[in-house]
């Protein structure tokens, strides 16, 4: 891939210096295959510090191919995933978040991992002070819009999936969107936050990167860093 970019290795070590690096996500799927093949919330736990293990890990080997400012994104609110949704769904009311839907011990996971993750990155920006290491704050940055789906013109709400064949949240692992049995299709996708159950629909992913790059959920701020970076250029500036 880099030889796509650069030739000899200073010109890499350049190239890479002057970008934006997005690590990952990372994690993210182990835990969606455990969760979803059974795994307990404990044994799911124990894989956590392997997970983070592996990003430090990969923070570090960046760095030392010349990274020098670095994005890395936090886990999302599995709790209110369409797929998580309907995995565990529920008779107790006490099982979800009254405002939002989603599943209350799901997202405290996810909130727990980023907390470690996040001391994790605390220490490394200690251990390289020269570099700049940004967190991304998926979770925040997806929890406007389940929180408040209307305002975000999700008017079908957000937990709901737009392709999918049916069921309280239009989502069956048995006929996934794609399947032929997944009939069950929305015939304008800005309406929903969830395309497929698993997957945000582009609009979702839209607010969230809108939110990212404004710097609502980054820390440092992501355009404080780049104007602090390259002050003559403002990469968010609508032409």
């Amino acid at each position: 891939m880099m030889s796509t970019f650069c030739k000899l290795p200073s010109e890499c070590k350049e190239f890479v210096q002057k970008s934006l690096v997005l690590v990952g996500e990372i994690g993210g799927n182990d835990f969606n295959h455990a969760f979803l093949a059974n795994s307990t919330k404990e044994e799911v736990e124990s894989y956590v510090p392997a997970v983070i293990s592996t990003i430090s890990s990969a923070i570090k080997e960046l760095m030392e191919l010349g990274a020098s400012t670095l994005l890395i994104p936090g886990d999302l609110p599995i709790g209110c995933s369409t797929a998580y949704l309907t995995k565990f769904m529920h008779s107790d009311k006490e099982h979800y978040d009254p405002k939002t839907g989603c599943i209350n011990w799901l997202n405290k996971f996810s909130q727990q991992y980023n907390e470690l993750l996040q001391k994790e990155l605390h220490f490394l920006r200690e251990l390289y002070p020269s570099a700049t290491i940004i967190y991304a704050d998926y979770y925040n940055a997806a929890m406007q819009f389940y929180t408040s789906p209307k305002s975000h013109g999700f008017r079908k709400g957000g937990l709901v999936a737009c392709c999918g064949a049916g069921g309280p949240y239009n989502f069956k692992f048995s006929a996934v969107c794609g399947d032929p049995l997944a009939r069950n299709i929305c015939s304008d996708t800005s309406m929903y936050a969830s395309w497929d159950g698993m997957h945000f629909t582009e609009a979702a992913y839209k607010l969230i990167a809108t939110g990212l790059l404004q710097g609502t959920f980054t820390f440092p701020s992501l355009p404080k860093i780049c104007n602090l970076l390259n002050p003559n250029v403002n990469p968010f500036h609508d032409s």
